[in-house]
């Protein structure tokens, strides 16, 4: 499978309970084609993109383009409720909520069965036997395939997986060069640089010694790195950053969208990044990541985390 996985949360219009245009249906059928020009096999979903949108844009493009089902793999979320019941927001992973979700998502995507699942977010009234019976008739009904999590700890992994009958394959997280809790983590243990550090300790080894695949969403640090940000608006250390990015580009002969993958894919935990920018372009500018990953030396993985940090690692 493809390391590179493209995230559909930017499809199907406005982050509002709006119809979608035929013109947001066209933009996906772009942006599902730019995506696999690159190599891209995984396209991940959640029930509250866009409101649903996002999913029922992507449902139209598989409709009208059957034969695309046999050549990707299609993964989606739930767990988060939007705008219900007089709350902005709130978490659901009861046994209704779960089989609701689901056949909304497949509903919505025009397919019969999604290759993995994943629990969006930790639902603190989890019941975690109700949750596992959800999962085995899913399962056992073709529903879906596999199952996962997003911004889960390794307890959290561990209280859910003793329950199921089936591996946890994968966990989501906000991991990049710019977004760098997860990397600093493992080596800021009983030094004082770690005593702020919000991430779940171990959460990585956890999986890499699972074979829990570590999918990272905002791989591409939001354009802070690549000229997407004002150079005005960015730290001393994010300026150094980006040239030295743009250094490695073109050291590589590659876009600096590559370096900035290539240089997550490096880890050994073999992380696959997610990216969601809806233009063919910078999708096309991501193509090259993979050979960066085989490329890049130690020293320059290094290089780019220290300058990144601002400061010495310990």
């Amino acid at each position: 499978m493809g390391r590179i996985i493209y995230g559909c949360m930017g499809l199907g219009g406005a982050w509002e309970p709006t119809p979608y245009t035929e013109a947001d249906v066209a933009q996906a059928s772009d942006v599902i084609d730019a995506a696999l020009a690159i190599g891209v096999e995984l396209f991940d979903h959640a029930d509250i993109y866009r409101f649903g949108k996002a999913e029922a844009v992507f449902g139209e493009v598989l409709a009208a383009r059957p034969e695309l089902r046999d050549r990707i793999l299609l993964q989606s979320k739930c767990g988060i409720r939007l705008h219900e019941n007089g709350l902005n927001n709130y978490y659901d992973l009861s046994y209704d909520s779960i089989m609701e979700r689901v056949e909304g998502i497949l509903s919505r995507l025009r397919t019969d069965h999604l290759d993995t699942l994943l629990f969006h977010r930790p639902d603190p009234l989890l019941n975690r036997e109700e949750a596992a019976r959800a999962v085995r008739e899913l399962l056992a009904d073709g529903r879906i395939k596999a199952l996962g999590v997003s911004n889960m700890s390794t307890a959290q992994m561990e209280h859910l997986q003793d329950a199921l009958s089936t591996p946890l394959v994968a966990n989501q997280l906000e991991m990049s060069l710019g977004t760098r809790d997860w990397l600093d983590s493992t080596v800021t243990v009983n030094h004082r640089q770690g005593s702020g550090n919000p991430f779940p300790h171990g959460t990585l080894e956890h999986c890499m010694s699972r074979g829990i695949e570590l999918q990272a969403y905002g791989s591409l640090a939001n354009g802070r790195y690549t000229g997407g940000v004002p150079a005005q608006e960015l730290s001393e250390a994010d300026r150094a950053t980006a040239d030295l990015v743009q250094e490695l580009a073109a050291e590589f002969g590659v876009a600096p969208e590559s370096v900035l993958l290539g240089w997550l894919m490096k880890h050994p935990a073999r992380i696959s990044p997610v990216i969601g920018t809806t233009n063919p372009g910078r999708i096309a500018a991501c193509g090259d990541a993979i050979a960066v990953a085989e490329r890049m030396d130690r020293l320059q993985w290094y290089r780019l985390w220290i300058t990144a940090r601002g400061e010495f690692i310990p």
